[in-house]
């Protein structure tokens, strides 16, 4: 039988606030925030997208150890140079904790830097430009 590839549709984070949340997500990582069925919201970027519980919206059914606040560690693709994402996050008045340094993620060699988000959660973005 022939194997189709698969890719990832979606991941599952957690937040502690929903207005601090969207605020992020949408202006620092340049995720859509969609409304979620049962309150919330998820977040859209291109056909990958992050599903959110948040302080009163809970998975179902829930993973058997429920991804807490600040526990997460994502990576997000950043198109064009490392050093135009620093001013971004700079200009956003986020904190870089590491980097620019060398990386090997999805697309090979590439160079990234290390933020978090305001639950803790590491969050990184991955230049594979020039």
């Amino acid at each position: 039988m022939a194997r189709t590839a698969t890719s990832l549709d979606h991941c599952v984070i957690h937040v502690s606030d929903w207005n601090k949340a969207v605020h992020f997500y949408t202006r620092v990582i340049g995720a859509e925030a969609v409304p979620a069925k049962g309150g919330g919201f998820v977040f859209r970027l291109g056909s990958e997208q992050l599903n959110v519980h948040g302080p009163d919206k809970k998975g179902d059914p829930l993973a058997r150890i429920p991804v807490a606040p600040g526990n997460s560690d994502l990576c997000f693709r950043w198109d064009g140079p490392i050093e135009d994402a620093v001013r971004h996050l700079e200009d956003e008045g986020i904190a870089i904790e590491l980097g620019p340094i060398a990386r090997y993620g999805a697309l090979g060699d590439g160079t990234s830097v290390y933020f978090r988000d305001p639950d803790g959660s590491l969050m990184e973005f991955i230049s594979y430009y020039g």
